[in-house]
């Protein structure tokens, strides 16, 4: 008979870059257990040492929901750990430190103060600075196949954010109403080796990234928690994810936004 899958067995899990077996583990369909787990997971790794410095929101690309069978957001912690600030826009990354890694352009945001509310213009004023990110996602879940449930409880499949260049708030917008549609109407491509391999918008991403960091501000004030200053959140994926492999060559290029584009290499 199946065991269920606890928290200490999926970061084992994680942690040694493996699946899970589905031979062995029930399936976590719960999405309160799932959250359970999560915390469980989060607590275990700030006790080894690690640190949240920010959080992630997947899953707020509704084009892709019917890719996934996943038909809301998610999100969990980034940490000191996962997180990376890269020195200009270009960066190297070895596939081999994650679990069949999948690679999301994003836009990220530095969190000056807290929001005062999750309407847009508070959100606007809480912000420091505004970057264009690389998320590389991770399943432990062999096929990305999961139910929603074992999405949210796997870290929300966090495994590294690279951070471009951020940009003061003030020198991307003249203020909250035109960074708000800036924010929903800027595009962008992702490319492979020079080939394009997919097109985005700023309003794929539940109307507008700034409406994503909405969402994650309600999420965390109905259980009692908050952003806070100096928090970094990635607000999901401009696209699909796409899967990595050695010696892929990705760049992006963004219109309407003033952010420059990122080049990734990847191989050890």
């Amino acid at each position: 008979m199946n065991k269920p899958l606890n928290a200490k067995d999926l970061l084992a899990i994680i942690d040694a870059h493996g699946l899970v077996d589905r031979f062995e583990f029930e399936p976590i369909v719960d999405l309160a257990l799932a959250e359970q787990l999560q915390a469980e997971i989060v607590a275990e790794r700030i006790a080894r040492g690690e640190r949240r410095i920010g959080y992630k929101i997947g899953f707020t690309n509704r084009t892709i929901w019917p890719l996934y069978g996943v038909f809301e957001p998610i999100w969990g912690p980034v940490y000191d750990t996962t997180v990376h600030q890269l020195d200009g826009t270009e960066a190297t990354l070895d596939p081999a430190q994650f679990i069949l890694p999948r690679l999301e352009p994003e836009i990220v945001f530095g969190i000056r103060t807290p929001p005062a509310s999750a309407e847009l213009d508070d959100l606007a004023a809480a912000l420091d600075w505004v970057a264009h990110g690389f998320e590389i996602v991770q399943s432990p879940f062999d096929d990305w196949r999961f139910t929603a449930a074992e999405s949210f409880a796997a870290q929300s499949l966090h495994g590294a954010l690279l951070v471009g260049p951020r940009v003061p708030v003030a020198q991307v917008a003249a203020g909250p109403e035109e960074l708000v549609g800036l924010l929903a109407g800027f595009a962008i491509e992702l490319s492979e080796d020079g080939q394009l391999v997919a097109r985005g918008r700023g309003s794929d991403v539940l109307d507008s990234p700034l409406h994503a960091l909405g969402h994650l501000v309600r999420q965390l004030g109905a259980r009692g928690l908050a952003l806070g200053a100096g928090d970094i959140v990635t607000t999901g994926a401009l696209t699909d994810a796409q899967p990595l492999a050695n010696g892929q060559h990705w760049h992006t290029r963004l219109e309407g936004l003033g952010l420059a584009g990122l080049t990734l290499r990847v191989g050890a």
